[in-house]
């Protein structure tokens, strides 16, 4: 099997022969064969075992035919390195016994060093590119300060933000710190994915469509943009060329003017966005990731192929797109709709670009 490398040339702005296709939560609870393993052991231990990481990990590379592997983890692994009691309940999700709520909370947070707090995600990076080898290549990931933020200060997922924003809000020199720890501890974090051998890295800003414009130009942005900034840099030093940085800041569809100014490689968009706006919108020197609304996968086939095709037409022939859905694939959506859509895109974008 010759080595598919259409997604690392698409995130590099390169003419590729047809679009490169992977999905975001790939490698989850829409496949039986997850499920099967999910069984037998608990999400954190899951994300702790490199053996079982790597297992997940290689499922929709092979099952479902992606042309690209993203590693089986969460952005949250991050936070018992930094003093944070983090456990996923089940029926619940991601839950912190001891919250950020105070300058003293903060003050007692550490920067968790990744090799001896997170050893066990780069064991995992090592062995997938050699599992990967003649394959796809292999992305790495972590969270934006922002979403990071939000989740050790309200202490699970909400949609209200009123602890986080009161913080940000009522304290910035407290919002400052804590986001200076984070920032810090993702920059060592996803560097340290760099070096393991992860091939592109995705920066998840998964809530940062719920604060403000004005507040994420002032509490947000600088942040996000000196992880990336570091991680371009740390890229270019690993690898000749650089390792592609993926910015998806979900939600932002009314900011992304600001979130640009991040930089990096490639800026992810959700469904909320038409692609025709988004290639006018984004810059050329950025490729384009997304954007199908994840609930299309639902739809009848017919009915999936024409929003593909939507899409498609819209992105043309501008270089460096990769599609996605528009956020996580649901746990109830059918493997055989993501294989349809990945047929739908490799045919129809081939035709499109004029190579066949």
């Amino acid at each position: 099997m010759a080595y598919n490398d259409l997604f690392l040339r698409a995130a590099r702005r390169e003419a590729t022969e047809s679009t490169p296709v992977w999905m975001m939560r790939q490698a989850g609870r829409y496949m039986a064969e997850y499920r099967e393993i999910r069984a037998k052991h608990g999400f954190l231990e899951m994300c702790r075992t490199p053996e079982l990481a790597v297992e997940v990990t290689m499922q929709p590379v092979d099952l479902v035919g992606v042309d690209a592997a993203i590693l089986f983890s969460d952005i949250l692994v991050v936070f018992p390195g930094m003093g944070l009691d983090l456990e996923f309940a089940k029926g619940e999700g991601p839950v912190i016994h001891n919250p950020v709520r105070s300058a003293a909370d903060v003050r007692r947070l550490g920067v968790s060093d990744p090799l001896e707090d997170t050893g066990y995600v780069m064991e995992a990076i090592k062995i997938l590119r050699g599992e990967l080898e003649h394959k796809v290549p292999l992305i790495g990931f972590g969270g934006a300060p922002f979403t990071l933020a939000s989740y050790m200060i309200e202490g699970h997922g909400t949609r209200d933000y009123e602890y986080t924003k009161a913080l940000m809000w009522s304290e910035p020199e407290v919002w400052d710190e804590l986001m200076t720890k984070i920032t810090d501890t993702v920059i060592a974090y996803l560097s340290a994915q760099i070096d393991a051998g992860a091939q592109a890295i995705q920066v998840f800003d998964s809530w940062v469509g719920y604060v403000a414009p004005r507040d994420y130009e002032r509490s947000v942005l600088p942040y996000t943009k000196r992880i990336i900034d570091a991680l371009t840099e740390h890229g270019r030093r690993v690898v000749p060329g650089g390792v592609p940085i993926i910015h998806f800041p979900n939600g932002a569809t009314s900011m992304l003017d600001l979130a640009q100014q991040a930089g990096g490689d490639v800026i992810g968009i959700d469904w909320r966005l038409d692609m025709k706006r988004a290639v006018e919108q984004i810059d050329s020197r950025f490729a384009i990731q997304g954007n199908i609304d994840p609930v299309a996968l639902f739809a009848p086939d017919a009915e999936l192929e024409r929003m593909v095709v939507e899409i498609l037409e819209a992105v043309g022939a501008r270089p460096g797109h990769i599609f996605n859905l528009g956020h996580g694939i649901h746990k109830t959506s059918d493997p055989e709709k993501a294989r349809a859509m990945i047929r739908f895109v490799h045919e129809h974008s081939a035709r499109i670009r004029g190579g066949e």
